[in-house]
């Protein structure tokens, strides 16, 4: 008996010293996790690059305080005030490169496709608004600079063209010893009133996956807002498509706006995705409503994903590019915060002749579908190129900040087989380019280089006459501004959003620059806006990711192939 005392003695003191040590432990482990610096160790390698959502970005701050710490400092009406949310999962994006400086001896020309998207830039948003820096993939820096209006006069009615060019340079305003040119143009504006008819054909999305976030709901307030911009006789039809797809709704007048409504309220989420034979629906009963000299177009509403069927991208592709050839157009409206794919919805608008949107809020909605609906649901020019010749006599080389995945050969310029882009009335867009001027920095410029910089020309089809036309304006080296503080608020601003890009996705060419500076040459900007709602969104959001991803010491830690 007391042997058997002594032994439950000995296992009630082996499992009190146990529970002791296993508190301790705990406790050590959770005071590491709280004081353990979140970065990267060393130099990181090239698969980095490939890195998940959930990843910190490569540029962290070494001895940055723990994220939580860094999230306390949020304003309050964040979200994410006391704690970032979930990281997005499945989150598909393609990453398309970076271009390179080119040799103007060599190569004194640039081509690419015009695109309006801007799709990168609120799904970036909705990254940082949840607490999380976005994946480098996710950035596409022209669809930053396109999200901007620069307030660029629109062609006179009297020229009889689509498009007015507007060139500027100054000195980079961002550690970088090269001169920014900025090319924006601006398509000419249209009275709604006098647009075509439009036969839209909404392509909904109802699977499960747009249950979560409410996603299909915020689709239904959205396609509302936009009825309300329709005129009586438009025409609307409904199709949607979970494990199956299936019509919904035929087309009719968009005066019928109650039964229409009503067959957009009645969707519900539920099954599996099968976005092919859901477009194939769509592109068959947008054939049947066809009206000649109408805008024909397909609006598909989805966070892109597709997995009964055919779901590979390459023959969803080939379906939208044999409809285009019909004069049926395809514009996406994306969204969603996982489970979604943002590399297949760009790429069904691109190859649709239409416009990919990224809509996370109602406010999002109303810019798109209200404020541009006149850009949304017609066009001015059809496969519009961009060509910028520069003189190698004066720019030594040059780099073309983003459009990697529109760019052209040169020789497709003038080859009107070769698909440009879709540009609607009023729309503007932006390109940047660092060059390096043979002549010396570019303070030096103005006094010895009085010749020709570059020539750009834009080339079209006319959406009025059906006409290919062709545009182009010069600039001459003495046109450069002195300096970046001198250069006017909306080419400030341009550089700041391309910059800010450029930091998020890790650039090479912004390795050297300093987000605070970028910070406070935007506020600058804010300022001259008048707090324009959008330029003091980027403010915020570039403030945001400083909290986030501390000081850009070094920026981009990789090991480049140069």
């Amino acid at each position: 008996m007391r042997n058997e005392i002594t032994l439950y003695r000995l296992c009630c003191a082996a499992a009190g010293a146990v529970a002791v040590l296993a508190l301790a432990v705990l406790a050590g482990c959770h005071q590491g996790a709280r004081s353990r610096p979140q970065r990267y160790a060393g130099r990181p390698a090239k698969e980095a690059f490939r890195r998940q959502a959930a990843e910190e970005p490569p540029w962290s701050r070494p001895e940055r305080e723990p994220a939580q710490r860094c999230i306390t400092e949020v304003p309050a009406q964040r979200a994410w005030e006391h704690a970032p949310e979930p990281v997005p999962d499945a989150m598909h994006f393609e990453d398309p490169g970076e271009n390179r400086p080119a040799d103007a001896r060599w190569d004194r020309s640039s081509t690419f496709a015009m695109d309006v998207d801007t799709g990168s830039y609120t799904l970036c948003r909705s990254y940082l608004d949840r607490g999380r820096l976005p994946p480098r993939e996710a950035v596409r820096v022209e669809e930053f600079v396109n999200y901007f209006d620069y307030g660029y006069a629109a062609p006179s009615p009297r020229d009889g063209e689509a498009f007015a060019i507007r060139l500027d340079a100054a000195p980079s305003g961002f550690g970088r010893d090269k001169l920014l040119l900025r090319v924006g143009i601006r398509a000419r504006e249209a009275d709604d009133e006098e647009r075509p008819r439009a036969v839209l054909t909404f392509v909904i999305d109802t699977s499960g996956s747009m249950a979560r976030e409410d996603r299909l709901g915020l689709v239904k307030r959205a396609l509302g807002m936009l009825l309300d911009r329709l005129h009586r006789d438009d025409r609307v039809g409904i199709v949607e498509y979970g494990s199956k797809g299936r019509r919904v709704l035929s087309h009719r007048s968009a005066a019928d706006r109650g039964a229409i409504m009503e067959a957009i309220d009645s969707l519900r989420p539920g099954g599996s995705t099968n976005a092919e034979q859901g477009l194939q629906i769509g592109y068959r009963e947008a054939s049947r409503a066809f009206k000649r000299g109408a805008v024909n177009r397909v609006i598909l509403c989805s966070d892109g994903v597709a997995n009964v069927g055919r779901t590979d991208a390459e023959s969803i592709l080939t379906t939208v590019g044999k409809y285009v050839a019909k004069g049926i157009t395809l514009s996406t409206v994306g969204v969603g915060m996982g489970n979604y794919n943002d590399a297949l919805m760009e790429q069904l608008a691109d190859k649709g002749n239409g416009n990919y949107a990224y809509v996370d809020t109602l406010d999002e909605a109303h810019r798109v579908l209200v404020r541009q609906a006149a850009a949304t649901l017609q066009v001015a020019a059809h496969d519009a190129k961009i060509q910028v010749e520069f003189n190698p006599e004066a720019v030594e080389s040059y780099r073309l900040v983003g459009y990697e995945n529109r760019a052209l050969a040169d020789r497709d310029f003038r080859d009107d087989r070769v698909d440009g882009g879709e540009v609607g009335p009023g729309h503007s867009v932006t390109a940047l380019y660092e060059l390096v001027l043979s002549n010396g920095c570019p303070s030096r410029a103005q006094s010895r280089g009085r010749g020709r910089l570059a020539t750009v020309r834009v080339r079209y089809r006319d959406a009025r006459c059906d006409n290919t036309r062709e545009v182009s304006r010069t600039l001459a080296a003495s046109d450069a501004t002195g300096s970046f503080a001198s250069a006017p608020a909306s080419l400030q601003l341009a550089a700041c959003a391309a910059e800010f890009a450029e930091t998020l996705r890790g650039s090479r060419y912004a390795r050297h620059g300093n987000l605070d500076d970028v910070l406070d040459v935007a506020r600058r900007c804010r300022e001259q806006y008048g707090n324009q709602s959008d330029v003091g969104e980027l403010v915020r959001l570039m403030e945001t990711a400083r909290r986030l991803g501390g000081d850009r010491d070094g920026v981009a830690r990789y090991d480049w192939d140069d």
